[in-house]
């Protein structure tokens, strides 16, 4: 049986909006009580704000709800269109200047250096688990990966991220078997449990996540979990609960004044819950 009420772009902006106060800021990990958003010590966040981690996703998500055609310049196109109506902090230094002085996806694709291996790629890679079968999963991580991240470890991570959600949706087995089931695909210790701080590599952040997911059961307790590794927490927390929002095995009750303190302009809540519902019900049809 699928699961028909997941919603993993809201489970990707509750952990994002959550952890970007605590990204890096390992003095602020006594807050991390589910209370409240919390402010970031250095960063110009206002809490309860998703960054760039959500903003991606949305644009992956939009791309598979409109069935377009999944090619390295419709995605680029959605990358910087997701942008420019809603420009947020929170990408890096210098991947925010090339989005702001860019016009297009065709300008994206000839000026980007596609060279990385931190996380951008796995971040926003989880709403293409929606596909039927873990080799369409594949296929189309890895080129949404390679526009910008088209390394072995930023394909790598990207392709677990989107199989972590894929696994859940499609009820494939029991989360404790998550890691053996991603090592059965993509290279990488996936299974091996991750321990202390999480820098910023791709794999470091997705391998916290599924150690997470397979150690908890509820999302709040996987949401605290992911902030007290520390380091690049939100996107840790962003993988592991978009994923976690899939799973029967993992309650869902993320704190309701969490739910409601989420920002909700043009882009935040309500039209993240709308998206998701319109994403779920793409659940074994054939896409793409």
């Amino acid at each position: 049986m699928l699961l028909e009420l997941a919603m993993p772009s809201a489970g990707y902006a509750y952990a994002d909006a959550y952890g970007a106060g605590f990204e890096y800021a390992d003095e602020m990990i006594a807050n991390n009580d589910l209370s409240r958003y919390v402010e970031h010590p250095r960063f110009r966040l206002i809490p309860g704000s998703y960054t760039d981690d959500t903003q991606m996703s949305i644009a992956i998500t939009e791309v598979i709800v409109a069935q377009s055609t999944w090619t390295p310049e419709v995605l680029a196109d959605s990358f910087v269109r997701a942008f420019k109506r809603d420009e947020r902090e929170g990408y890096s230094r210098n991947f925010y200047h090339f989005l702001l002085e860019i016009q297009n996806g065709e300008e994206f694709l000839t000026k980007i250096n596609p060279d990385s291996d931190k996380s951008g790629a796995a971040m926003r890679a989880a709403p293409i688990g929606i596909y039927s079968t873990p080799e369409k999963v594949i296929e189309a991580a890895t080129i949404q990966a390679a526009i910008t991240h088209n390394t072995p470890d930023g394909i790598n991570a990207a392709v677990a991220a989107a199989l972590m959600s894929h696994y859940f949706i499609y009820r494939l087995g029991a989360k404790r078997k998550l890691g053996r089931f991603l090592e059965g695909y993509v290279s990488g210790e996936w299974n091996k449990p991750w321990e202390g701080k999480v820098k910023s590599k791709g794999w470091m952040s997705v391998r916290a996540a599924i150690t997470a997911v397979m150690r908890n059961d509820s999302m709040s307790e996987l949401l605290q979990d992911c902030i007290a590794f520390t380091g690049d927490v939100d996107t840790v927390a962003a993988i592991a609960l978009a994923a976690g929002s899939c799973s029967e095995e993992i309650r869902q009750d993320i704190p309701n004044h969490l739910v409601t303190g989420l920002e909700n302009g043009a882009y935040g809540r309500d039209y993240l819950i709308e998206l998701d519902k319109q994403l779920m019900s793409l659940v074994g049809k054939k896409i793409g």
